[in-house]
């Protein structure tokens, strides 16, 4: 039994926990809170996609006498193939029968649908030796054929990573919502309410807590709060999350508290702890940040007196409860980077709270998730990344940022080679020119393997509106510092920014396109913009020069706000043809086709010079290393050895430092008192130091030394190609 029980409801991902609850839960132990938590997304996926799942499955298919498309007329006629090879073909995806990989690549062991029609070619995009992937990418379409199945004839608003999201998506009116949860179960509501059953038995909690991050997962937790109140109207349902966070902030229709007795906003820790003594019926306890039926009226309580949690307070995310071993990592698009958000276990992290950043015009900057900007200190950090490696036994970050600050990236990477920790992480950037040649190298020393960002429109117009604070080349220089770093770098594009003109459309997409052929950009995706009413251009749109479609606010979901731009292009009529551009160009094809490919309706031509993202790649670093910069050496103790030379009867002495890495060795040669001199100093910069030098520290050491040219000798070529075995300049 716990007093809390924390819900994830279906659907967000399948390859790794959504983290809301594992935060909480981590908070509640610091209070001495029982709690239990459970990912109700993949327990309903895992009942339905099983032996006994799919026979009751098509058993209630088959008793329905309604005409099916060819499609799904075959999946039915081969449902004994599917029947027989589910539970080996999850049990592949989550991680547990490698071998059967051989036999799914051979094309005859599973049923194949519609998904398989456009199926890539895998021998080039996996190779000969990649059949692990090949196979998991086989399975994926599988599955996901299983998935127009149900949709077709049991339940048209299933999906794997969202459901019924069309209903939860900026609904101004609850009316919808409401009309579908008086309806009769679904198939899958059936699947969900028999597991929550069973978890409320055992568990009997005082409050349900539901995580809303997405619209996707609005139905399902409306669902889980209305079978709670009717079959346990004791216990207090409570809502919180993303989707609260940014749609619900003016809530006003009570039916939404037929379903939950109280809505909290933004950070968690302190509302859920009033909320437990509120229920308890502790004297003057005050709900803080948290709507709730008061007189039959929704009510808003602030409770500003009540301070929220310091970052460092809140404790380490706890993962237990959570059937670690049951996620199953797909493969959905055969890109390398684009395929990390469904395949693979993360432990998810934040570095800081907020974005230091806070500028940009399209965000919601005026909400505390984003507004309120508070970094975690590197050494905690890694306490809770150590803690939380013992608890799952996985060693895979995803720190879920809105922005990874690059001074604390660069603090978290020192700190996890000190330890020599030995992880895999990645995260979210703004491309700024903080992400130096000599700092990319670090952070992917550190584990670094992946980051995103947000190139948004591709044009300087249109980024200084936006207020980004970067410029295209900029954006091309730090993709060439984490490329060459060995870092994967994908980037989220925006169209349809106010007054964004057809040519700019254009233009963007060819500094995309010229990006990917320079081998600077691994992924992307592009999204159409959308006025929110917490961004800069949703709360003063006349200086963007759009105007609101209406100003009427409705009484439930309030975020997304339609506008009228009277200066830009048609934005829809550019979608089709700038996604599968995209598609193309990820997989390394069609890279010099005309742009006007992509289109069945005439463009401009771009203005955009063939050369310009590769003129911008050598126009050199876009800084050199300032006094105050961090000298710090990450490699082995070099090996020191004097020689003879000799040239037309004239014999000098130099000195050979030998560096050692993991693939190669690599030998400079200096003069012998400079040499001596570099190999005392390494010993002094290692990382394994607790002093720090700056490079003015080091020149004033050589300096010291009787030596002369600091700069001509520090960088001359021999030292500066050190950087590649771990003397960098952060």
């Amino acid at each position: 039994m716990s007093a809390v029980f924390l819900i994830t409801p279906p659907f967000t991902q399948l390859n790794t926990p959504y983290p809301a609850t594992a935060y909480l839960k981590g908070f509640l132990n610091t209070k001495g809170i029982s709690s239990f938590q459970a990912d109700l997304g993949i327990e309903v996926t895992l009942a339905l996609f099983s032996k006994e799942g799919l026979e009751k499955l098509f058993a209630h298919i088959n008793q329905q006498e309604v005409p099916h498309s060819e499609n799904i007329s075959r999946i039915i006629a081969l449902q004994d193939d599917y029947i027989m090879t589910i539970d080996e073909v999850v049990a592949f995806l989550q991680g547990k029968n490698p071998t059967i990989a051989h036999r799914v690549c051979k094309r005859d062991f599973l049923p194949e649908a519609g998904r398989f029609s456009q199926l890539e070619d895998l021998d080039w995009a996996f190779g000969s030796m990649g059949n692990q992937d090949k196979a998991k990418h086989l399975a994926t379409l599988y599955l996901e054929d299983l998935s127009d199945l149900i949709m077709e004839c049991v339940d048209e608003h299933f999906g794997f990573s969202r459901y019924a999201e069309k209903l939860g998506r900026s609904a101004n009116s609850f009316d919808e919502l409401y009309t579908a949860l008086q309806q009769e179960y679904t198939y899958i509501d059936h699947i969900l309410i028999d597991i929550l059953s069973r978890h409320m038995e055992r568990e009997q909690p005082q409050l349900v807590a539901i995580s809303v991050p997405f619209p996707g997962n609005l139905y399902t937790s409306l669902r889980c709060g209305q079978w709670v109140k009717q079959h346990y109207p004791q216990v207090k349902v409570a809502m919180g999350g993303g989707f609260a966070n940014t749609e619900l902030r003016s809530l006003s229709d009570p039916r939404v508290f037929e379903f939950y007795d109280f809505i909290s906003l933004d950070d968690g820790e302190a509302p859920i702890e009033q909320l437990i003594s509120h229920i308890n019926g502790t004297p003057g306890t005050e709900l803080k940040r948290t709507f709730t039926l008061v007189d039959d009226k929704v009510t808003y309580i602030n409770n500003a007196s009540c301070k929220d949690y310091k970052q460092s307070q809140v404790g380490t995310p706890d993962y237990s409860d959570l059937l670690l071993d049951k996620y199953i990592s797909a493969i959905e698009v055969v890109n390398p980077m684009h395929r990390m958000w469904s395949d693979g276990r993360w432990n998810k992290l934040t570095m800081a709270h907020g974005c230091y950043w806070g500028k940009c015009t399209f965000c919601d900057i005026s909400l505390d998730y984003i507004r309120v900007y508070e970094p975690i200190a590197a050494a905690l950090l890694c306490d809770r990344m150590e803690e939380i490696i013992a608890q799952t036994g996985q060693n895979g970050f995803h720190f879920v940022d809105e922005a990874a600050p690059p001074a604390l990236m660069r603090a978290l990477a020192l700190e996890i080679i000190k330890r020599k920790l030995n992880v895999s992480w990645w995260t979210n950037i703004r491309f700024e020119k903080s992400f130096t040649r000599d700092l990319c190298q670090l952070l992917k020393e550190s584990g670094l393997i992946a980051v995103s960002g947000g190139l948004e429109v591709a044009s300087d117009r249109l980024l200084a509106l936006i207020q980004k604070g970067i410029t295209v080349a900029q954006v091309a220089q730090v993709n060439k510092h984490f490329t060459e770093a060995g870092v994967m770098v994908h980037a989220y594009l925006m169209y349809g920014f106010p007054t964004q003109t057809a040519q700019e459309t254009i233009d963007s997409l060819e500094m995309v396109r010229q990006m990917f052929q320079a081998g600077i950009l691994q992924s992307a995706f592009w999204h159409q913009f959308t006025m929110t009413a917490h961004s800069p251009v949703g709360l003063e749109p006349e200086k963007y020069n759009v105007k609101k479609e209406s100003d009427v606010i409705g009484s439930f979901a309030n975020n997304d706000i339609i506008h009228i731009d009277d200066t830009g292009a048609e934005h829809e009529t550019f979608s089709y043809g700038l996604k599968k551009s995209l598609l193309n160009f990820m997989h390394g094809i069609c890279l010099n086709d005309p742009l006007q490919k992509w289109f069945d309706f005439k463009v401009p031509k771009t203005r955009v010079a063939p050369d310009y993202i590769q003129k911008s790649l050598e126009e050199g670093e876009l800084a050199s290393a300032k006094p105050t910069a961090k000298v710090v050496w990450l490699g082995r103790t070099p090996s020191v050895e004097t020689v003879t030379k000799s040239k037309k009867g004239a014999t000098w002495e130099v000195a050979l430092l030998t560096f050692q890495s993991k693939k190669d060795k690599h030998t400079i040669s200096i003069e012998p008192d400079k040499g001596q001199w570099l190999a005392g100093m390494l010993e002094q910069l290692s990382v394994r130091n607790s002093k720090t030098y700056t490079l003015k520290e080091v020149m004033d050491n050589y300096t010291a030394a009787g030596l002369e040219d600091f700069e001509l000798f520090w960088d001359n070529k021999p030292v500066n190609t050190l950087y590649k075995y771990g003397l960098l300049q952060l």
